[in-house]
């Protein structure tokens, strides 16, 4: 079986199909994406409005990750890094809290805030210490537990709990129940521990176009819906049948394969709204913390906060909700930017988009960091990738779609042997 005669389809051109190609290519074959929609990246997109990127979603790369360290050049993404802190907004208050060994400037305001105790404090660089000599083996090795458990475990106080790691994690996990794994909080507490926050310039879609960018001998059929995945076929919405001798499902596989069709997957949602503001409340490139049960939104952040020499006389405002609401698309908007108004002093917000994300994370249990090849072989032609196989992040769909190519690869060689 020469390499270049196999026919080789991978559904879906998101991170993992993008990682699933580039492996293939490494090892001289060559294969064919179908993408449902007009352009890569799946969940990872961004657009341009009235100047100013939007990602579809609030979204961030942690430098840190050991599969984006592999697989992206960060430099030519021309990241942007946040503070390593957060600014949360309390009583009409904003505090600065931060990581004050890696941003001298945060050492005063966060030994001052009135956030959490000092034992808080010191417990958050002793549990950044015990993370960073943990292997990642070890972390998702580990017990699983809720992160609130976790967190009320390890003698963090109520406040602290409460006023920052709850909004915290919560944008990162879009659920506000901390009701995450306990290997989700270690791996990403790590992650910020021993990098940073950042987001490419252009934006996050600029991740999957660099991907898209690196592959040499690969097709991309655009607009091209899967409905059926089999052995040895694709059957394509539009009732094209695509002859296939062995394929990657890099997308949702439970409605495409027919004994996968009783495995629901269930999905955290969470709402994305942009505004246009005269001012910025929050002078760094700093998260903004909205803590309160009451309170719809959960955090807020400025990109354009990354240009100290913007200037636009506007700014873009980033907002999240990730509790389950029922209002309108209108009420939505009204009753964020009451809250802004109220909560942060902004006074004046001119809405630019919303985007409603049904499907933002995977909900996951018995999260995993790592898995053999072998194990994304769905069967003896199909194999299966996506961060849905490991745990809710951008490095596991790559880990997921590098394994998924090798799985085949494997299967191949057997093959010819």
């Amino acid at each position: 079986m020469d390499k270049k005669d196999v026919k080789i389809h991978i559904i879906g051109a998101g991170i993992s199909g993008l990682i699933a190609a580039k492996v293939l290519e490494d090892h001289g074959y060559s294969s064919i994406i179908l993408e449902a929609s007009d352009r890569v990246g799946g969940r990872v997109k961004s657009d341009l409005v009235e100047g100013f990127v939007l990602d579809g979603g609030f979204q961030v790369l942690l430098t840190a990750y050991p599969a984006a360290k592999k697989y992206l050049d960060f430099e030519a993404l021309k990241l942007q890094k946040f503070v390593p802190g957060a600014a949360i907004f309390k009583d009409g208050k904003q505090t600065v809290i931060g990581d004050p060994l890696r941003d001298f400037s945060l050492l005063f305001s966060s030994l001052w805030a009135d956030v959490g105790s000092f034992g808080d404090k010191i417990k958050t660089l002793k549990l950044n210490n015990y993370l960073k000599s943990r292997t990642l083996k070890e972390i998702f090795d580990s017990p699983e537990k809720t992160t609130l458990e976790y967190l009320q475990e390890y003698g963090f106080s109520e406040p602290m709990i409460e006023l920052f790691f709850r909004p915290f994690f919560a944008g990162i996990y879009l659920e506000p129940d901390l009701s995450t794994s306990s290997r989700m909080f270690e791996f990403v507490y790590k992650m910020f521990g021993e990098g940073y926050a950042a987001l490419p310039q252009n934006g996050m879609e600029e991740i999957p176009k660099q991907l898209k960018g690196h592959l040499k001998n690969t097709s991309i059929r655009f607009n091209c819906p899967v409905a059926k995945v089999k052995d040895g076929e694709i059957l394509l919405q539009n009732g094209e049948i695509v002859e296939s001798e062995f394929t990657i499902v890099a997308s949702e596989a439970g409605s495409l394969i027919q004994n996968l069709k009783n495995q629901e997957m269930y999905w955290q949602s969470c709402d994305a709204l942009y505004f246009k503001t005269k001012d910025s409340v929050i002078d760094e490139p700093l998260i903004g913390l909205i803590p309160g049960k009451d309170r719809l939104v959960n955090n807020i952040f400025y990109p354009t906060s990354f240009s100290q020499k913007d200037s636009r006389d506007s700014q873009l405002l980033s907002v999240t909700i990730v509790k389950d609401h029922n209002f309108s698309k209108k009420e939505l908007v009204e009753r964020v930017k009451d809250e802004l108004k109220e909560i942060c002093g902004i006074e004046h917000a001119t809405f630019l988009k919303h985007y409603p994300i049904k499907k933002a994370l995977p909900r996951l249990n018995s999260l995993r960091y790592e898995m053999l090849p072998s194990e994304t072989r769905l069967t003896s032609t199909i194999f299966l990738a996506g961060d849905t196989q490991l745990n809710p992040s951008l490095n596991a769909a790559m880990i997921s779609g590098e394994r998924a190519a090798l799985g085949l690869i494997e299967t191949i060689d057997g093959v010819r042997q």
